[in-house]
């Protein structure tokens, strides 16, 4: 069974670092382009960035310079490594492969940005 999971999530601080992580099981991700969503409270999910095949990235501009994202295909897992985190980054963050067959997405994993 073909599954996503995230894990990493927490409380952190303004300003600290977190390392989020999603794990596929049930298949490989060499073939997929990958994706990362944020869905802030009362908020619509909304994309935070990607990744290609070949490791090519794009993250939006509001996370620019703070946030990267890497994949280890060997690991068959995704990275979205933040950094200088602020309040608004406060949201639930998932993991997302767009398929034709149906997107493949994982449960999320909490982000909370407080002092």
């Amino acid at each position: 069974q073909a599954q996503l999971m995230e894990s990493g999530g927490g409380l952190v601080q303004p300003g600290g670092s977190l390392r989020l992580s999603c794990a596929a099981s049930g298949f490989s991700i060499n073939r997929y382009v990958m994706l990362w969503y944020r869905q802030a409270p009362g908020q619509e999910r909304e994309l935070v960035g990607s990744i290609s095949k070949s490791g090519q990235t794009h993250v939006v501009d509001s996370v620019k310079g703070r946030f990267t994202i890497s994949r280890d295909d060997a690991e068959n897992t995704m990275y979205l490594w933040m950094n200088n985190l602020k309040p608004e980054d406060t949201a639930v963050y998932f993991c997302n492969i767009p398929r034709s067959a149906g997107d493949y997405w994982g449960q999320g994993t909490q982000v909370i940005v407080s002092s």
